[in-house]
This record gives structure tokens, sequence and C-alpha cells, in this order.
């Protein structure tokens, strides 16, 4: 590497976000910077980093995309037998990261996580590209492989087993959502002096508090 990394230095610069400009409640803030962001980074705008913890504690982070949200949490959907699935199934807690560098913010999202309803899964799987349903059957994610061939031969057996057939969902694969606990906002600024805005849920309410950069 010729570029000494430790010099990389850019400013961040953004509108305000403070306790008076923001609402009692994360909802409609993580609606309005998600479309924003959809709008700013494109196709990207909906990735984000997923950390989950194996049952001797050590973290493990993956970038996924998001597929829904409502009051209820955020929804993406998964192989349930990957390695995330195994450590949600024994921890069922995990941390979401949005980072939209183009926007200088970022949001955090820490909570419980639980699988999305069948009917869910379902609806979702049906509105999959067939190319993208049909690789729901031929990954076995996560899982160690000899080489590319294997997939490609995986790949032909199947597309032959479903041709002119309408492809269902595996029932490895499905929907989890994470029901938020903590929600921050993170508005980047000239400085590092960063603003900061936290909702922490207690007992059914959220409570907001500005935290320093």
């Amino acid at each position: 590497m010729t570029r000494n990394i430790a010099d990389i230095r850019r400013d961040y610069e953004g509108g305000s976000l403070n306790e008076e400009n923001t609402p009692e409640t994360p909802e409609s803030l993580f609606d309005e910077w998600l479309t924003l962001a959809l709008d700013s980074e494109g196709d990207d705008g909906n990735a984000m980093s997923l950390a989950t913890v194996d049952s001797l504690g050590r973290p493990h982070a993956r970038i996924v995309l998001l597929k829904g949200y409502d009051e209820r949490g955020m929804v993406f959907y998964t192989n349930y037998q990957s390695h995330k699935g195994s450590e949600l199934a024994t921890v069922p807690h995990a941390a979401l990261v949005f980072w939209w560098p183009s926007l200088s913010r970022q949001i955090r999202i820490e909570g419980r996580v639980e699988q999305v309803s069948e009917s869910e899964s379902d609806q979702y799987f049906s509105s999959r590209p067939r190319e993208s349903q049909l690789g729901a059957w031929v990954a076995t994610q996560s899982v160690e492989i000899p080489d590319r061939q294997w997939i490609e031969e995986r790949q032909a057996r199947f597309e032959q087993a479903y041709n002119g057939q309408d492809i269902h969902r595996p029932a490895h694969w499905g929907g989890y959502r994470l029901v938020p606990e903590m929600i921050e906002f993170w508005q980047g600024q000239p400085s590092r002096l960063h603003d900061r805005i936290r909702y922490q849920a207690r007992e059914g309410e959220w409570f907001k508090v500005r935290l320093a950069p």
C-alpha cells in the first residue's frame, strides 16, 4: 500500500440535530432519514451492518439488506441455518448500523430479534425474482464447499427440478425482525463535534437524550 491510511481525513457537515428539532419517538425520523438515503445512496441505501453474538460471547458482523420496517421493527431475510441464524437462535439480540456517507449520517439500532411469521416470509419470498428464489435453495449458507463448481452443479440440479414449476419458500429460509430497544441518530459535523440523539425504550415508552460526540 502506497497511501498512509492514518493520514486519510474528511470533514463532516450536516444540518443540526438536537432535542428541539427531533420528534418524541424515533419512527418518523428513521423514515425521513431512510427516504433521503435511498435517494442519495441509490440501491445501497438500505444496506446495514448486522452484528450478532455466538454462544461464547464472540461478536460477528456482516452486511445485510433492510427489507421492511414499521412500528414493530426492522426486517431482513436470510437462511435460518446460516451462522447468523445459529447465533440468533442462541442469543436473540443484535445490533444494526446504517452508514450513509453522502449525508454524513449514521443510525445505530439495538434490540431483541424474532422470526417473522411464515405468512410474512411467504409473501416476501413470492415477490423475489425467480433467480433469487432458486438461490435460497441452492445456497447452503455458511457451509464449507470444495469449489465454485459445486455451486454451479447444485444450481443446475435445482433449475431442472423446478423447471416449469413455481418455487416455494424453503423451510430453512425466512425473515427476522429486530425489535428496537435503542435507536441512535448520528449527524456528522465539522471538527468531529458530531450531533448524537439517542432514543431508549423503557416500559413501552421512548426516552430521548443528547450524547456527547
